[in-house]
């Protein structure tokens, strides 16, 4: 790796290393005019670039940072068009690797993340353990309790969504948007694939699982200011729920059956076999018995019943080994430098 500018022992939390990675900070601007001094100022001093990307701002955030801010660490890059927060992110993630940086982290520019934080946001990643690390602000019990209810409902729905088409079940708060990544995983990413507006943080750990890469919660306070957000859960919920299901379709697809097959293949296939016939047939008796006036008898129910009844403990079967197969392994280490 790279020598960093000055040592990463500047970051409280991180151990001294000899070899110093370099660490960028990506900031996707828009109509945050007002914040974005104050976040480029919060970044620890140990980060080695900042790149502060204008999403096609009304309030010319990208301007205004060439002109009133003199940290040498940062690199304005404009959008010609607006490409949401995700296409953003993918500009800056571009640029950072292409720059030689070893660890991309993410933060908004609207001030709700801490540059505090970010020592124990890239650790898991520095220390081989994780390849993609995200801010999880629904650790602390204390902090959930002061929370608006409609978030916290809106948080879980989303959470669950995001667990079944991701396959990371044991990650939560998926809009937290303060995240980081290992380099070499930005490059095995389809960065032209991935969703371009608010979806962008659940789409990255779809396709971060598709290459199995390892994904880590790191607990954070919640932190909230005079910002106001543009994403209304109430807004997005069904947007998003299709395309979880379209994601959740192709990720078992690709890891059960055009990658690997394995006896989770079998009890899935089999699983929905058996719920379909079952159902089929019970829907076919009941229309039966309407329509002649004569009970169904109760070895045709039970028949019905049977088949559901192993079909669901084949699906339960499937899904007890799909939650267990959560990525345990840091890729990064394994691939080689672009």
């Amino acid at each position: 790796m790279s020598q960093l500018a000055e040592p990463i022992a500047a970051l409280p939390g991180l151990e001294p290393a000899t070899d110093a990675p370099r660490i960028a900070v990506v900031v996707p601007c828009h109509r945050v005019r007002e914040h974005i001094l104050g976040v480029i100022e919060d970044v620890p001093a140990a980060v080695w670039r900042i790149y502060v990307v204008d999403d096609a701002c009304p309030e010319q955030s990208g301007r205004y940072v060439e002109s009133e801010c003199r940290d040498p660490r940062v690199r304005v890059l404009f959008n010609e068009v607006n490409l949401g927060v995700g296409g953003a992110v993918m500009t800056g993630y571009r640029s950072a690797v292409a720059d030689g940086a070893d660890v991309v982290v993410k933060m908004d520019g609207d001030g709700q993340m801490a540059g505090a934080a970010l020592p124990q946001l890239v650790g898991p990643i520095l220390r081989g353990d994780a390849d993609y690390t995200k801010g999880n602000r629904f650790y602390d019990l204390a902090q959930i309790g002061r929370m608006p209810k409609l978030r916290i409902f809106g948080n879980a729905m989303l959470s669950f969504m995001t667990k079944i088409s991701s396959g990371y079940w044991d990650v939560f708060d998926p809009t937290n948007g303060y995240t980081a990544i290992h380099a070499k995983v930005v490059a095995k990413l389809p960065l032209k694939k991935i969703s371009r507006r608010y979806f962008f943080e659940t789409d990255m750990l779809f396709r971060l699982n598709i290459i199995r890469a390892v994904v880590v919660d790191v607990p954070m306070d919640a932190r909230y200011g005079a910002e106001t957000s543009n994403l209304r859960i109430s807004k997005i919920l069904f947007d998003f729920l299709f395309k979880h299901v379209r994601n959740t379709f192709k990720r078992v697809f690709y890891n059960y059956f055009l990658r690997d097959l394995s006896l989770a293949s079998i009890e899935l296939a089999f699983g929905l076999l058996f719920m379909a016939v079952g159902g089929a047939m019970g829907l076919g008796f009941w229309i039966e018995s309407f329509r002649s006036g004569v009970p169904t008898s109760a070895g045709s129910v039970m028949l019905a019943a049977l088949q559901i009844i192993v079909g669901i403990q084949l699906l339960l079967g499937f899904l007890a080994y799909d939650i267990s197969a959560v990525p345990r392994r840091a890729v990064h280490p394994l691939l080689r430098d672009e």
